[in-house]
């Protein structure tokens, strides 16, 4: 038992050694390895609420009145940017001219429905309240971040 002990114990610092990795020291180089990752995720505010997003995904949010089917909307409150292995977090929102990511409106839709009963007892009153929430449902489009030199024009 104790030889197994001893084995795993050896085993852990190589494990350790081969997950360190470099820190950036500079927001550009880190952006340069977020970009060279397969696949970005953000934490962005949208309607008030955080939501952690990734490309192609489908957001269900509370009514949003000013937007129609078709519309695209630019999320400006982006809080994190990242990958598998690197992390970029704004203070407290990371500015637009970093990363630039879309969401389009699919569809207008309503939730299931409530159903609230309301009575008083013994006198016979019962009130039936029902209620369908209003949400709107958002693609994410493509997280674009721009090259250096391309930030630095603009």
């Amino acid at each position: 038992m104790s030889s197994l002990l001893m084995q795993t114990f050896r085993c852990l610092p190589r494990l350790s050694s081969r997950c360190l990795h470099t820190l950036p020291s500079t927001t550009s180089s880190a952006l340069e390895l977020i970009r060279s990752q397969p696949s970005q995720y953000i934490v962005a505010t949208l309607a008030g609420r955080k939501y952690l997003l990734t490309p192609r995904d489908i957001l269900t949010v509370p009514r949003l009145n000013k937007v129609s089917v078709g519309d695209v909307l630019a999320l400006s409150e982006i809080h994190e940017l990242g990958s598998r292995e690197y992390t970029l977090r704004g203070n407290p929102v990371i500015s637009p001219g970093i990363v630039k990511v879309d969401a389009t409106v699919i569809e207008h839709t309503k939730g299931k429905q409530e159903v609230v009963v309301k009575r008083k007892r013994r006198k016979g009153y019962y009130k039936t309240i029902r209620n369908k929430h209003p949400y709107t449902r958002l693609r994410i489009g493509s997280i674009d971040i721009p090259l250096v030199t391309q930030v630095a024009q603009s």
